[in-house]
C-alpha cells in the first residue's frame, strides 16, 4: 500500500500507486490520480481533477489543482495534468483549466520548478524547463521545452515562449518570444541567442551559427516580419537539413505568434 502519514487526509476515491508517499498533514482530494514513485511532502494540498505521473517530488506547502483564478469559472470539472520526474518546490500554486480554453493546465516531464512559482489556468508547459523562484505565469500561456524562466520573471496571459528561450531575472513579458532567444528587462528586450544553453544541450557549432543567422534576419536586418520570413526561406535552402530545421522553427513561430514578438 501507499505510504501515507497518519496525519495526512487522503480521500478514499483518490487513486494512488502502491509506491506513492504522502507526508504529514497533506490533503489529497477525491479526483486525484498519482503515479508510481511520486513523493508528496508535508502540508501539500492536491485537489481538483488532477492527474500526476511517476517519480515526481512535491515539497511542502504547495497548492496543486485548485480552482482557476478566473471569474468565468463556474465549477466545471476542468483538469490539471503533470507528467513524470518533475521537482516542485515550496509554495507553488498550479490551477486547473477553464472551459473557455483547452480545459486543462499541463506540465510535461523533467521540469525543475522552484519555490513560489504560479502556473495559472490553461497553461501548457513542455519538458526540461527550469523555473526559478517566483516566476509567475498568467493564464493561457504556452511555454516550450528547455525554456528557462529566471527569478521574478512574469508572463502576460496568452503569451507564447518558444523552445530553448531564456527569460532573464525580473523580466516582464507581454509579447511572444521566438525559440532560442535570450531576453531581459522590463519591458522585455531581446539580447541575442541562448548560446550557452544550446551548447549544453549538444547543439553543433553549425546549428548554433544557423540559429544566430536567423536571429540577425529577424532582429538586426531592419526587415519587417513578412520580409524576414521570406529571407529565412531563402537562407534555409542554402544550409544543411539539420541546420535548416532550427531556422525553420524560428520562422514558423512567427506565423503562430498572436501577441506580436518581443523585438
Amino acid at each position: 500500500m501507499a505510504k501515507i502519514h497518519a496525519t495526512a487526509i487522503v480521500d478514499s476515491k483518490a487513486e494512488l500507486h502502491d509506491s506513492v508517499e504522502i507526508g504529514p498533514y497533506s490533503v489529497i482530494g477525491p479526483n486525484v490520480t498519482i503515479g508510481s514513485g511520486t513523493v508528496v511532502g508535508p502540508h501539500v494540498v492536491i485537489e481538483g481533477h488532477t492527474t500526476i505521473g511517476s517519480d515526481n517530488k512535491f515539497f511542502q506547502f504547495s497548492s496543486i489543482g485548485a480552482a482557476p483564478q478566473d471569474k468565468k469559472w463556474k465549477g466545471e470539472p476542468t483538469r490539471l495534468t503533470i507528467g513524470d520526474r518533475n521537482t516542485i518546490r515550496e509554495f507553488c500554486t498550479f490551477n486547473t483549466g477553464t472551459v473557455q480554453d483547452k480545459g486543462v493546465t499541463s506540465l510535461g516531464n523533467d521540469n525543475w520548478i522552484s519555490a513560489y512559482v504560479h502556473l495559472a489556468h490553461d497553461c501548457q508547459v513542455g519538458s526540461n524547463t527550469i523555473f526559478s523562484n517566483n516566476a509567475q505565469i498568467a493564464g493561457h500561456v504556452e511555454i516550450g521545452d528547455h525554456v528557462i524562466m529566471s527569478g521574478f520573471a512574469n508572463v502576460h496571459q496568452f503569451c507564447k515562449i518558444g523552445a530553448h528561450a531564456f527569460v532573464g531575472m525580473s523580466t516582464s513579458l507581454t509579447q511572444d518570444v521566438p525559440p532560442f532567444v535570450l531576453l531581459n528587462g522590463n519591458p522585455a528586450a531581446a539580447h541575442g541567442v541562448n548560446i550557452e544553453g544550446l551548447k549544453r544541450r549538444g547543439f553543433t557549432r553549425e546549428q548554433i551559427n544557423g540559429i544566430r543567422a536567423a536571429y540577425k534576419i529577424i532582429y538586426r536586418s531592419g526587415l519587417t516580419l513578412e520580409e524576414a520570413k521570406a529571407a529565412l526561406i531563402v537562407e534555409e535552402a542554402a544550409v544543411p537539413a539539420d541546420v535548416a530545421l532550427h531556422m525553420r522553427a524560428m520562422r514558423e513561430f512567427l506565423d503562430t505568434a498572436t501577441r506580436g514578438i518581443v523585438r
